[in-house]
């Protein structure tokens, strides 16, 4: 395969090569253009999410303000990996520049990180809703739940930079081969021309806290919401408040299960194609149900997107 050819003068790549999913040419057409169809639906479902939270004045609520943010984060979640893995599919070379190469590594983290803080915040409405539900329009605020918004965002492009500003003044040697779809820090650092202990502990550590300590807080949000639920009377009244905060929790098991399948395992080599399938389904699958779950248990998003189908369709004709 001209892969291993060019790696072999690594001298005359431009960039890394993103191995992906290796197979002969037909399979690479057929996983092309069956992720063309995962990505397009993604972005239609999490698209049309966006647009009936805008055009829709009874959805102009915290609880689908903070869902439409989510959307919108997915979106670009998405479009840090697909496009190129569907040019790779199409590549003969696989090759992906530095800079690209580094750029995604910091979108994808980010963009990752943000929605771990978005799945707290959202726990955290869903809390205010269930167990002060007499409080909840004077504490989530309009201004608030910008604040919020705003926070997630920051916080979450803020983590990884220090750690990508690091990683890519680093020199790299040998073959230049990522196997993965995209650009992880660990075959990365694998690459590197010296061993750097410091970079290594500093990933190690920032890593893994966007992922635990949103976690702790959605877990300690619905023990508490757990706990004012079955103090409820009416077996009605329990269904109704499950319903609330069903969606969200189907979502958070979604996302977090496969990201503690994928660092909770080994990192072995002969596990490589196990860790690419985890990474593939929680980059790439839940984006593409997440608008299923919450439109399906959401009566009102479930009109606000027949509304603004009826809409397009009236202004079709």
């Amino acid at each position: 395969m001209n892969i291993f050819n060019t790696a072999n003068n690594s001298n005359s790549i431009p960039g890394f090569i993103l191995i992906g999913f290796p197979c002969t040419r037909e399979g690479q057409i057929l996983l092309f253009v069956l992720f063309l169809i995962v990505y397009c639906l993604t972005l239609l479902g999490n698209g049309s999410i966006v647009c009936a939270v805008r055009w829709d004045q009874r959805l102009h609520t915290p609880m689908y303000i903070l869902l439409a943010n989510f959307s919108f984060l997915e979106i670009w979640y998405v479009n840090s990996t697909v496009p190129n893995m569907l040019a790779n599919f199409l590549s003969e070379t696989k090759v992906i520049s530095f800079s690209g190469c580094f750029l995604q590594f910091y979108f994808f983290f980010s963009l990752g990180s943000t929605e771990c803080f978005f799945l707290a915040v959202m726990a955290f409405d869903r809390y205010l809703a269930i167990c002060r539900p007499l409080h909840y329009p004077s504490i989530m605020t309009g201004r608030l739940c910008t604040h919020l918004v705003v926070t997630c965002w920051v916080l979450g492009f803020l983590w990884f930079l220090i750690p990508i500003s690091i990683i890519s003044q680093m020199s790299f040697c040998g073959s230049w081969i990522i196997d993965h779809f995209l650009c992880d820090p660990a075959p990365l650092l694998a690459l590197a021309c010296k061993k750097a202990p410091v970079v290594e502990l500093l990933l190690s550590t920032l890593s893994p806290l966007p992922l635990i300590i949103p976690f702790v807080f959605i877990m300690g949000s619905y023990t508490l919401v757990l706990q004012a639920v079955l103090r409820v009377p009416s077996a009605a009244g329990r269904r109704k408040a499950f319903s609330t905060c069903g969606s969200h929790l189907a979502v958070v098991s979604l996302f977090y299960g496969s990201v503690l399948v994928m660092y909770g395992s080994p990192t072995s080599e002969h596990e490589a194609g196990m860790q690419k399938i985890v990474t593939l389904f929680y980059s790439v699958i839940t984006p593409l149900l997440n608008p299923v779950i919450y439109s399906l248990r959401n009566k009102d998003m479930k009109s606000a997107l027949q509304n603004l189908l009826c809409l397009k369709y009236v202004h079709m004709f």
